[in-house]
């Protein structure tokens, strides 16, 4: 699919669930990671993620561009467009939107790196998620200097 039968597709949906007109731009954001799609305030516009389409197929698109819509036309109707709003969690349930997309295999809870780091004096071992600068930081035990093992 690319980006006209996206547009094509995404005008044909609001149509037929909304019975409104999309009149804005629709089009593939390959750096969305962990949202299926989004919805742009300031331009109106709607992103969608083509891993989604690669992942779930067409149905998995169609639900995400469907929840895209609703936000679009309540925010142009100047009704409640987030997802706590009532309105927006009514027209959801009204068109058959899902209320969060599903997850692509390999994009969230992936093994963030470990960086392990051991005292000189007391050979405490500190494991962290982020780097510590070993120039800054001592040993919470003894004061010791730390030394960066992996």
């Amino acid at each position: 699919m690319n980006q006209s039968e996206l547009q094509k597709l995404v005008e044909e949906i609001s149509l037929k669930y909304f019975q409104r007109p999309f009149k804005h731009v629709a089009r593939f954001n390959g750096r969305l990671r962990t949202t299926g799609g989004r919805y742009l305030l300031q331009s109106h516009d709607i992103e969608v993620n083509p891993k989604q389409l690669e992942a779930f197929g067409e149905e998995g698109i169609i639900g995400i561009i469907k929840h895209e819509l609703c936000h679009y036309h309540l925010h142009i109707q100047k009704k409640g467009y987030r997802h706590q709003d009532k309105d927006f969690k009514a027209l959801l349930k009204k068109v058959g939107a899902p209320r969060f997309c599903e997850v692509v295999p390999g994009t969230r809870n992936q093994l963030k790196s470990i960086h392990l780091y051991a005292c000189q004096s007391c050979d405490l071992i500190y494991q962290r998620k982020k780097r510590i600068d070993t120039t800054r930081y001592v040993c919470g035990k003894c004061s010791g200097k730390l030394k960066k093992i992996k």
